[in-house]
């Protein structure tokens, strides 16, 4: 399937699915977040619910590929106390210039790139030297057991949506950027 056309069709549900992680999870974003400084990207807005979890007064430029996503995001940044631009770019191929940025922040995005060192190396070339790339995102777990049950999930729903058994450290890594921390909520994913 078509990863515009996949995401276009999971925009309707996106928020209702996505309540119960945010609830569970909204207080770490909101940590990670607050770190934010300068003139941000938001890679993946998707329906913006993130949005909400921004200190006040930031300047950010928030990226999705579906259309579909950003109706609905355009709706949740007229609310933000600050300023946010939707834009609908892809971010294996990012229309701004070299050091563009002082902070890059994605949210369980990188399990769903299609090429995700091509992505992460367009956030590295993006980002202004003594800047920051703060990650919030779901990987393959180091235990066996664990990541060998990732594998097996994957096969289903990389059709209607992420890949859960992305091994995003080392794109990370792979891609260019040093590592400053690596926190884990859950488990080791």
């Amino acid at each position: 399937m078509d990863q515009v056309k996949k995401w276009n069709n999971a925009a309707a549900t996106l928020d209702l699915l996505g309540a119960g992680l945010d609830a569970r999870y909204g207080h770490y974003k909101r940590e990670l977040f607050a770190k934010a400084r300068g003139r941000v990207l938001l890679v993946a807005a998707g329906t913006g619910s993130d949005f909400a979890h921004f200190p006040d007064g930031l300047d950010i430029f928030a990226i999705d590929f579906s259309p579909k996503m950003l109706e609905r995001a355009k709706e949740k940044a007229a609310h933000y106390p600050g300023g946010i631009d939707v834009i609908q770019a892809d971010v294996q191929r990012l229309p701004f210039p070299d050091g563009a940025f002082d902070t890059v922040v994605t949210s369980c995005t990188f399990c769903s790139v299609p090429k995700p060192v091509k992505g992460l190396r367009e956030l590295h070339r993006v980002l202004r030297p003594d800047s920051q790339l703060l990650m919030f995102e779901h990987v393959r777990p180091g235990n066996f057991l664990l990541g060998l049950m990732m594998d097996l999930m994957t096969v289903v729903s990389r059709m209607v949506g992420p890949d859960l058994n992305r091994r995003t450290a080392d794109n990370i890594r792979r891609a260019g950027f040093q590592m400053t921390r690596d926190f884990n909520v859950y488990l080791d994913m």
